[in-house]
């Protein structure tokens, strides 16, 4: 049975489709200790439980005073004893007095300010207080950073280790996040040979493995590497069919095309549904997704330059949007290091090499290969150009979309 599907889409449609799919089948949620946390989607906001600090304290080593008895050019004062971080003595700051203190010590009861050691004379059992001291200078007041009921993480957002730090300040042990997806790799074609196997005639290494496999562990992910599928469509139908009831996502790289070989198009056909199949973009325009029992399946063209495009622009999208990540990526801008002529229609991804002049402007110097085949050229840079739809010509200094590889 043939299915109908979408085919050629502007790349704008297909993004959308990856993005609603990839929501639709939304990950459950699971309560994990913050040290597998990080990089992961908050699936629930936080809210404080307490604040931040959660008690006046000192922000220097030095001396805590009474600011009322500071006056004119100094003022000795009685050292009455000391306060150190970690734990509370009670003992007071009277009139005339002043405690020693450390970093992160709370402040004694009377005190007001915090004078720096370095601004202080200490002489026996006395300390002499230079004058211009501001009132609450050096002081950390309770509340400044976080109020007790604050919501201070949102659901969808990346949990960067800023924001786990900021949930352990507060005493969380854990936080509630989407499932990360199990992914299934596979690379296609019979001229495929492992790296270390000699190469026979008509045989190439396998390349996309180790790309796919390194930018999927970049997003956080454990990938799975199953063995290569033969050019033979019965095999491509059972591995792809039990992948497909394992996993949350598979991936293949190769055999999606129109050629005599191509099978992954007619497997998902049969046994799945394609929500679309060809991409008004280059390179990768034979890219297919679809679902498949219990997984999403995107099946990427077989050339490594499309491999790693396909992947920024639509494969992290979807990855984001089946653990809810609802916080857009950075976008980048910069400035063109040459012209760029285009004359097709396609929205188009060049390689290039992303730099930062004196002046803080970045500046993004286009790789001369095109080819979708010429890796080095992928190595040789860190970004990829976004050359926006219909014919183009783009002068040097033109600002344009990047797509940084990390």
């Amino acid at each position: 049975m043939t299915h109908e599907f979408p085919s050629r889409l502007r790349f704008d449609d297909a993004l959308a489709i990856v993005r609603e799919v990839g929501a639709r089948h939304r990950l459950e949620t699971e309560t994990v200790p913050l040290r597998h946390c990080h990089g992961r989607a908050l699936a629930a906001d936080v809210v404080a439980p307490i604040a931040l600090p959660p008690f006046d304290n000192s922000a220097m080593d030095g001396f805590a005073v009474r600011h009322a008895d500071l006056a004119g050019e100094g003022v000795w004062l009685a050292l009455a004893g000391e306060q150190f971080a970690g734990v509370a003595t009670g003992q007071p700051v009277a009139t005339g007095q002043c405690l020693r203190i450390t970093t992160g010590a709370p402040m004694p009861r009377g005190a007001d300010t915090v004078v720096i050691k370095e601004d202080a004379k200490v002489s026996g059992d006395t300390v002499w207080i230079p004058g211009g001291i501001a009132r609450g200078a050096h002081v950390r007041a309770a509340g400044e950073d976080v109020t007790a009921g604050d919501t201070v993480l949102h659901a969808g957002e990346r949990l960067s280790p800023a924001r786990v730090s900021l949930a352990a300040s507060l005493g969380l042990p854990a936080l509630t996040v989407s499932r990360r997806p199990t992914v299934a790799v596979f690379t296609s074609g019979d001229e495929l040979v492992e790296p270390g196997l000699p190469l026979q005639p008509g045989q190439i290494h396998d390349s996309n493995r180790e790309l796919l496999m390194g930018l999927l562990r970049a997003e956080g992910l454990e990938p799975t590497a199953w063995p290569r599928l033969p050019d033979e469509p019965r095999q491509v139908e059972v591995a792809l069919r039990d992948a497909a009831c394992a996993f949350d996502l598979v991936i293949t790289c190769g055999a999606v095309s129109a050629g005599e070989k191509d099978h992954i198009p007619d497997v998902l056909q049969r046994f799945g549904e394609v929500h679309f199949w060809k991409v008004m973009m280059k390179p990768g325009m034979p890219l297919l997704f679809g679902s498949m029992d219990r997984c999403r399946f995107l099946g990427l063209p077989g050339n490594p330059v499309s491999v790693l495009a396909t992947w920024l622009a639509l494969g992290r999208p979807l990855v984001d949007a089946m653990q809810g990540l609802e916080e857009s990526r950075p976008s980048w801008r910069a400035r063109l290091a040459a012209p760029i002529e285009k004359p097709h229609a396609r929205r188009e991804f060049q390689r290039a090499r992303l730099s930062a002049s004196d002046d803080g402007v970045l500046w993004a110097d286009p790789n001369p290969a095109t080819g979708s085949n010429r890796l080095r050229a992928v190595a040789d840079s860190n970004a990829l150009i976004v050359v926006p739809e219909g014919p183009q010509s783009l002068a040097a200094g033109s600002a344009v979309e990047v797509l940084v590889y990390a």
